[in-house]
Order: structure tokens, then sequence, then C-alpha cells
């Protein structure tokens, strides 16, 4: 049997697919169409949206069913965050006054037709288009850096060709700044007050989504392009190898093995099929490329080709050089995220053995997202929180993986958390004045943020989930209602069947006037919602692969 696929986005949504039957029946929905009054806009927000690949989601074997999304993009390879659980005989489900749409009837499905199972690579590195804004921002960064290597490798560009090594470097920052949950957090919150404007024009809204979501694509082609550049610097190094020294050297090209080393950790295949190795690798091995950086800067400015020897003389030397500074960014970047860590007390309790609510301390504001660990320098899992930004919030887990069953069957009274919350694309809801939220299981814990406090965009929710109070509990039902039938949405395909999400939403969307759409689901049914809005020309956004 061919072995699960995973997929994760750094600030997005993890996934693991199995070929098996889909969960959803789904009409086929018309390719977007071509073309765009704008050339700009049109760049940003060509593909950016299209998720994954038309395989199908794992079923196990369970009475209880329920569709769970969680975001936990440093799980085990064996997790899976969401999961369509095994329908069997159903249980008596309690009522709970759902608002469907006619489109969502069980009866007006349309058998959605085999598609030809697809390689592992095609999936992760095809499926979203050859052109999503992720890959375009990795091509102009690329180009641009290789463009400028070639110039100074022709002595047409004397400054790179003299400071190699600070391009290199250079581009070490603007790929940390890419990652950085604390410095994006400032910069979505810039983007959110300065365009969350009703007079700015839509377009540039959504073009500003798109880039924001797809800093993937920077950070991927900046970490190829610091390789380039290294190697660059050592080559012209080696060739006047009487004005440095053996040290030198010895720590670039250590340095050049650790960074060959991240990013052959973070080539797709490998990253999906070994998600810890990729992820300690690129811990670790950062880490000690971080040091031996540090080391190298030193020496390099230290050292006096004439004598061939090394200046105590550092500190006024030291601060006048760009590639000081530049490390010091770096450095900083790298340890805001950890020294945030804390041990916290935690209430956990289980409203089925499929999921499971975590309770903490203090109130969030909505569209946040944070992590938490049963161990700081092993794992960490990424979650959405759901909070009414007063006293407390919460996240909802899947139990799906190692770590998420853990909690529940046996409840930890603290886990480790990043007291940073991060951004991420249901941050930017707050851009819009009108906007639909779509979600399937526990994919709405993101979302319910915006139903508990005030938020400046008017939301409507749609929630495709089984077995609303059986498996996801009374206190997450009770959230959902009490509100107007037009703003909240429930389908219960326990009592109601499975549902075309795809057109459900595009009706909504149109009923509701809404801006965008915002889709958290599973990577099939994600592609599928945004494809469908925007055949419909309606902006739609979901989970990408390393946004």
């Amino acid at each position: 049997m061919q072995s699960p696929v995973r997929f994760s986005s750094c600030r997005g949504v993890a996934f693991e697919i199995k070929p098996h039957s889909n969960p959803f029946t789904l009409s086929p929905v018309p390719e977007e169409p071509t073309g765009s009054s704008s050339f700009w806009f049109s760049w940003f927000q060509g593909n950016s949206s299209k998720v994954f690949p038309s395989t199908t989601i794992q079923r196990s074997v369970s009475r209880a069913s329920s569709h769970f999304c969680d975001l936990e993009d440093d799980e085990d390879e064996d997790d899976i965050i969401f999961q369509i659980l095994e329908e069997g005989k159903q249980e008596e489900i309690k009522e709970f006054t759902p608002n469907p749409l006619p489109s969502a009837s069980k009866r007006e499905q349309a058998p959605k037709p085999a598609r030809k199972p697809e390689s592992r690579l095609s999936v992760i590195l095809l499926d979203q288009g050859l052109f999503t804004v992720y890959k375009r921002l990795f091509v102009v960064s690329l180009t641009l850096n290789i463009t400028a290597l070639v110039l100074a490798a022709t002595s047409h560009f004397p400054y790179a060709r003299n400071r190699a090594a600070l391009f290199s470097i250079a581009n070490i920052l603007a790929l940390t700044l890419c990652r950085s949950e604390a410095f994006l957090r400032v910069v979505f919150w810039l983007a959110v007050k300065v365009l969350g404007r009703s007079w700015i024009p839509l377009p540039i809204k959504t073009a500003t989504t798109s880039l924001l979501q797809s800093l993937g694509g920077i950070h991927s082609s900046c970490g190829v392009a610091s390789i380039a550049w290294l190697i660059y610097a050592l080559v012209l190094t080696l060739k006047d190898r009487e004005n440095t020294s053996s040290e030198i050297i010895a720590v670039a090209s250590t340095i050049l093995s650790l960074l060959c080393l991240s990013a052959l950790a973070a080539f797709p295949l490998i990253r999906h099929l070994h998600h810890n190795v990729f992820e300690r690798t690129h811990r670790f091995a950062g880490w000690i490329a971080l040091g031996l950086l540090w080391a190298f800067v030193i020496l390099t400015i230290s050292y006096d080709p004439k004598t061939k020897s090394y200046s105590s003389e550092l500190g006024s030397r030291l601060i006048k050089q760009q590639e000081f500074w530049f490390t010091v960014a770096i450095t900083v970047l790298i340890i805001i995220p950890w020294v945030t860590v804390r041990r916290v007390p935690v209430k956990l309790s289980s409203p089925s053995g499929h999921a499971s609510i975590i309770k903490f301390q203090g109130g969030v504001k909505s569209g946040i997202l944070g992590r938490i660990s049963p161990s700081p320098f092993s794992e960490w899992h990424a979650f959405g929180i759901i909070s009414d930004g007063k006293t407390e919030h919460m996240m909802l887990a899947g139990a799906v993986g190692d770590f998420t069953k853990s909690l529940v069957s046996n409840p930890p009274s603290h886990l480790w958390v990043r007291q940073v919350h991060f951004a991420g694309l249901p941050y930017l809801v707050n851009m819009y004045d009108r906007v639909l939220l779509v979600a399937t299981g526990s994919g709405i814990c993101v979302f319910l943020s915006f139903l508990l406090q005030p938020s400046k965009a008017d939301v409507c929710v749609l929630w495709v989930a089984k077995g609303i109070e059986q498996n996801f509990g009374k206190e997450i039902k009770e959230m959902m209602s009490g509100h107007p039938k037009d703003k909240v949405i429930v389908h219960d395909t326990a009592v109601l069947g499975r549902p075309n999400v795809s057109q459900m939403s595009v009706d909504t969307a149109k009923k509701w006037g809404a801006e965008v759409v915002i889709v958290t689901s599973n990577p099939e049914g994600s592609r599928d919602v945004v494809n469908a809005c925007k055949a419909a020309g309606i902006s739609a956004f979901g989970p990408i692969w390393d946004s």
C-alpha cells in the first residue's frame, strides 16, 4: 500500500493524505478565467490559493465520525491534521438546528469522476500550478540574485565581487525575516492597519493577501541564493589564499555544508516524507551555522593579511562593518521566539475520544495562531486560537497524531508555549469589510474568535462537520448558537448528509455579499472551494504549501 503523503504549511495547515475515496462529493468546477484587467494585481492574485492535489483522505475505523483540520505544521510524520473517520452505525445525534442552503441537499450531489493517482513529487510540486504567487516570488528573488552574481563574476559589479560573503549573509537575513513570527506579526498588523479601510480598492487588498501568504517563496529562494553567494565567496578566497587564513576557510566551508544540509532537508519530497528530520535539521543546523557565522565575521574583520595575524583591537572595526549588523539582526530575530518560551498550566477536556480542548489563561485577538509543545527542543505544534479576547483562550486539537492523541489519553497539567503568537491568513480577515469564512471539521477553531469578539470585518461563517456536539462538545456548539441565521450556517453531515461544499460556498458568498472567501479545509476541499469561488468572480484564499 502506498505510504501517506504529508503536507505542511509553515504558517497554515498541515495535512497527511492517503489514496482512498473522497469524503466529500464535490462537483467539478471550471478552470480559472485567464487574463486580468491589471497586470500587477493579477501577478499577485494568480493561482496563489491553489493548494493541493486530487488525492483523498484516510478513513479510520470508528463509529463516531467528524472532520479534523488542525493547524499542526510540526506534527510527527504519522500525524494527520485533517481526518474523516469512517461512517458506521450512527448514534443518536442531538438536535442542533442547522441552517443549510438549498444547494447542500444530499440528493443534489453529483458523482465525482475518478481521478488518476498522482506521484508524490507531482502532488507536492505541480498541483498548486506552475505560476502561483509562491513560485513567482521564488523565481523573481532567485533571478535577481543570480543576475547580481553573474555581474559580479564578470567584473561588472565590483561591490558584489568584493563583498560576496556580505551578499550571502544578506540573503540569510532576508530568509530569516520571512520566517520570523515576531517580525511578521508586525507586518500583518501594519497591513491590516493601513489597508483595512473601506475606501482601499479590493484588488490592492487581495494582492497584499496573496503576497503575505506566499512569503515562503522568498524564504526558499534566499536560502538557495545564500549558498550560491557563499560558494562564490569561497572560490574567490581560495584564488587569493595568500591573503586569508586557513581558519576562515574552514569556518566558511563548515557554514556552507550546514546550509546545504538544511536546504536538502527542506526539499519538498524529503520534507514531507521525513518531517521530523527536516524540522530538527533546520533548527539545530541553523543554530550551529549562526554560531559559526559569528566566528566567521569576527575572524574576517580582525584578520590582517599584511601581518597574517588577528588584531586585538576589534570593537571599533566591528561596528563599522555591515556583516556585523546583519548578523546581529539575524541573531535577534532567531532568539526572540525562544526567550518567550514558558511552561504554563493548562486545562484539558475531551468532548469525545477524537478531540481535546486545551484552555490557557489570557485573552487573544481574533485570527491569531499559537504553538505548544510537550518538550520545547523536540517538537512544536501550531493550532488556531479560540478566544473572546478577555480572560482566556483555547485550542481545539483533533486526536489524530501521537501528540494530540496523548492529550486525550493522558492529559498534561502543563504545556510549553511560545508567548509570541503569530499571524497567518485568518488574521487578514480584518483587512476586509465583508468576509465568508468556510471551515470543515476542527478547522473552525481559528474562525470562532470572529464570532466571540468584536471584529472590523462583518463575517459569515459556514461550517461543515459531522456530529457537532458528539465530536466537538457542548461548549463549541454553544459558541456557534445564538447568531443570526444568515451569519452562521452549520451543516451537520450526520443529519443532512455530505454537501457540495464548493457550491455552498459560492451561493453563501453571493448571498452574503462577501468581498473575499477564506477557507480552512483538507487540501482538495480548500482547492475546490477556492477554484469555484474564483470561477464565480469571487476572491478566495485557502492554505497553501509552505506559505
